[in-house]
């Protein structure tokens, strides 16, 4: 387990932005890392980054325990923040030379890494430019690049594509999976939560502190599903073909909705060919029938309740 939290309580006075937080990650995994402004997720990879102390209890990163052990850490961890500090007289590779010095990375290694790290993110087309002229997307490429210098076995990033442009989200997001590819563990916290489902292999909700739910995305999704939920659209008179399916065997609610009609049925129902034949042997035309799709959004919002520090 590349990452393990024990008890991990965070408090800033009578505020708690962590409590008794059992997180844990194994190596190879992309974690997205998940929850509302302030329910503590900057702050949980800001102590497993070593920025931070625990008021209370133990976080380990790669067997070695926050705060005992930071400095068997650090070489260990790339963490990039949800900000960029500004580097106005340094051009693009100048930053990241001096970076790569300070992990004493030196001569033509250095050169060479700096050179294989700007290739991986695309940025060799921009290394005489200077950082403060960076477009923001270029500049969160440059600062994953940046902690790729010493070759970490972990990355923690902090909503890496907030602010970001669709093109910019795509560029980081395909930047990401091939990182995963190469074997890097991955935590990524973010709020843009289609992303997630794409990139991540499992996934933590974090609500007022408190972890709520850990585990695959498919499971999140199976746990969200509360039963099957059909979208029917018809031509004719919409309310006599509600209250017709409505008297259907398996069904327990329906609704008009956005011009749909919107039907509940029975927990583990997959076989909804009924509905079809009901409307049919009523006379009643069908323009659409779907299923309503259970996404991470859909998840997150049936997973937690709202709660806010």
């Amino acid at each position: 387990m590349i990452v393990q939290t024990i008890n991990l309580t965070k408090r800033y006075g009578k505020l708690v932005a962590l409590n008794n937080l059992h997180l844990s990650i194994n190596e190879g995994e992309c974690f997205g890392y998940i929850g509302p402004n302030g329910a503590g997720k900057t702050t949980t990879i800001r102590i497993l980054a070593t920025l931070l102390q625990p008021t209370w209890g133990e976080a380990r990163v790669c067997g070695h325990v926050v705060g005992y052990e930071s400095r068997k850490i650090r070489p260990l961890i790339g963490y990039v923040p949800d900000f960029f500090g500004a580097y106005e007289d340094m051009v693009v590779q100048e930053y990241l030379e001096f970076f790569a010095s300070a992990y004493n990375i030196v001569g033509k290694k250095r050169t060479q890494i700096v050179g294989d790290v700007l290739e991986l993110t695309d940025l060799s087309f921009k290394r005489d430019s200077l950082v403060d002229a960076l477009s923001r997307g270029m500049k969160q490429r440059l600062s994953i690049a940046r902690v790729l210098l010493h070759d970490p076995k972990i990355l923690f990033l902090d909503e890496p594509a907030s602010g970001l442009d669709p093109r910019a989200r795509i560029e980081i997001r395909a930047l990401l999976k091939e990182l995963h590819r190469m074997g890097k563990t991955i935590l990524i916290s973010s709020h843009i939560l289609p992303e997630l489902a794409d990139l991540c292999t499992s996934i933590g909700i974090l609500e007022r502190g408190e972890l709520v739910y850990q585990g695959t995305v498919a499971e999140a999704l199976q746990r969200a599903r509360v039963g099957t939920v059909l979208h029917v659209m018809t031509p004719d008179d919409q309310e006599k073909a509600r209250q017709v399916l409505s008297q259907l065997k398996g069904v327990e609610s329906t609704q008009i909705r956005d011009g749909m009609i919107v039907l509940n049925l029975e927990r583990d129902t997959n076989d909804f060919s009924f509905v079809a034949r009901a409307m049919i042997q009523n006379d009643l035309r069908i323009s659409e029938i779907k299923q309503e799709e259970v996404n991470l959004e859909t998840a997150f919002m049936r997973l937690t309740k709202g709660i806010v520090q």
